[in-house]
């Protein structure tokens, strides 16, 4: 990573240098590509304003923060950053590039590859078990537009499952 740091209405000491220099390394593991880190650091008086430019792989990343403290502006700035980073990543992570799209269309339509999809709950569900039996399951199921209902069976009082099919006919699932 080269980082340039710049001081404005001052000159910076070599510790501010290497402090700044240090913070925005720890930037370094959200990044594949290459990058250049422009740190500029304006005093005066009572205020410390630090404004980072980052550019890698066509992204540009900016920052400003001001306070009374260096310290605190540049490593409110670092988490500004890092945020944005994060935020770039995680938006590259879920999203397919055309390539990979049609490659899935041809594995579905041809020969079946390694999956590379990645299963995520979408939804949970707390379910009371009610009593009842195979038919009072298969009524309740009818009523609704559900496509399974779990149930704890009234004579056996094992837990059972029905699921209807798309061909309209039923399914159970008993369980010991």
């Amino acid at each position: 990573m080269k980082i340039s740091v710049t001081f404005r209405n001052g000159e910076g000491e070599n510790w501010q240098k290497a402090y700044a220099e240090e913070r925005i390394l720890k930037l370094k593991k959200y990044l594949d590509a290459p990058a250049e880190a422009h740190i500029i650091v304006s005093m005066e008086k009572f205020r410390n304003v630090i404004e980072i430019n980052l550019s890698s792989n066509g992204w540009n990343i900016n920052a400003k923060e001001e306070a009374k403290d260096m310290h605190l502006a540049l490593d409110s700035c670092i988490e500004k950053i890092e945020k944005q980073l994060k935020k770039q990543k995680e938006k590259i992570r879920e999203h397919k590039p055309k390539s990979i799209r049609r490659g899935q269309e041809k594995s579905a339509q041809g020969d079946e590859t390694e999956e590379t999809t990645v299963n995520k709950i979408a939804e949970t569900r707390k379910v009371i078990l009610k009593p009842m039996s195979f038919d009072e399951a298969i009524m309740e199921l009818e009523e609704s537009k559900d496509r399974f209902i779990i149930y704890r069976d009234s004579s056996s009082e094992n837990v059972s499952l029905v699921y209807r099919r798309d061909d309209e006919n039923y399914t159970l699932i008993e369980t010991n």
